[in-house]
């Protein structure tokens, strides 16, 4: 849900810068976070005002992240890609709003944003909530550990009893209940808290989305992924977007099919990587 990298994660869809400025075909990206007066996500009134406006939580790399170029902070990532995509095919301007995960449905049924990027899985629990796109990518979710632990987590098993870190409110934070009911389970609002916590040995261990594991043990040779991965029963990443949204639900799939029909999320995943350099 929200929710490959590298190899794997070729499946997904690269980064194209984002932010506070103009981004080519007339998108416009801002991830100031200022309240921006959404009140209806219907297709007419997205057109009318001639912008839509993406709730995501930008600490999730490949999917989502910050990146200074040309000395400034913008958001790119996979989701990003898309959204400028989604925004050029309906002709308006993108804008981002950043925030903690577990804010990001809130902020969609408040009127404050039209759509959530954010590699979100669609729960039933979230459809309940909200409407969601065709799925734009599957992945397993997968365990990380302090270097040189992982050859004790072999199975489920090893995992009992401990205490284990989870983005609050993610599809990760369900599967290690359900899964693991004898873990503690300890929730953070972003992905990169959550490796601190490892790192300094507040939790025996996390669980994220394959492709932001591997990212995040690429780039702190303190920890390590285990062999231990869950499946979600409703794997894969959406679009989220309020409930009824029909007309603009239907809009978002032709552009998710044209991206896939033209290769482009390949294209979209080495453009993330090149990024996360």
């Amino acid at each position: 849900m929200k929710k490959f990298l590298l190899k794997k994660l070729i499946v997904f869809v690269a980064i194209s810068s984002i932010a506070f400025g103009i981004i080519g075909c007339s998108s416009n990206t801002n991830s100031s976070g200022k309240n921006s007066d959404v009140k209806s996500s219907s297709l007419s009134d997205i057109k009318s005002k001639g912008k839509i406006v993406v709730g995501t939580s930008a600490d999730y790399t490949p999917y989502e992240f910050h990146k200074e170029i040309d000395g400034k902070d913008q958001i790119v990532g996979i989701d990003v890609s898309i959204a400028k995509e989604v925004a050029k095919d309906l002709s308006v301007e993108l804008e981002i709003k950043d925030m903690d995960f577990d804010g990001l449905l809130v902020s969609l049924q408040a009127g404050k944003s039209d759509l959530v990027f954010a590699a979100m899985n669609p729960t039933d629990e979230r459809r309940e909530n909200a409407d969601f796109s065709d799925i734009y990518n599957k992945e397993k979710n997968i365990f990380i550990v302090r270097k040189g632990e992982a050859d004790s987590i072999k199975s489920m098993d090893d995992l009992k009893n401990k205490k284990i870190g989870v983005q609050k409110g993610s599809v990760q934070e369900g599967l290690v209940k359900d899964n693991l009911p004898s873990a503690e389970v300890k929730g953070l609002g972003k992905a990169t808290d959550l490796v601190l916590d490892l790192k300094n040995k507040k939790v025996d261990a996390i669980l994220l989305d394959s492709p932001v594991a591997k990212f995040n043990c690429d780039k702190n040779n303190d920890i390590e992924l285990t062999s231990v991965t869950i499946e979600a029963q409703e794997d894969g990443a959406a679009i989220a977007m309020r409930k009824g949204s029909t007309e603009l639900q239907t809009e978002i799939n032709k552009t998710i099919k044209r991206l896939k029909d033209e290769g482009k999320i390949d294209e979209f995943v080495v453009e993330a990587n090149k990024l996360m350099d």
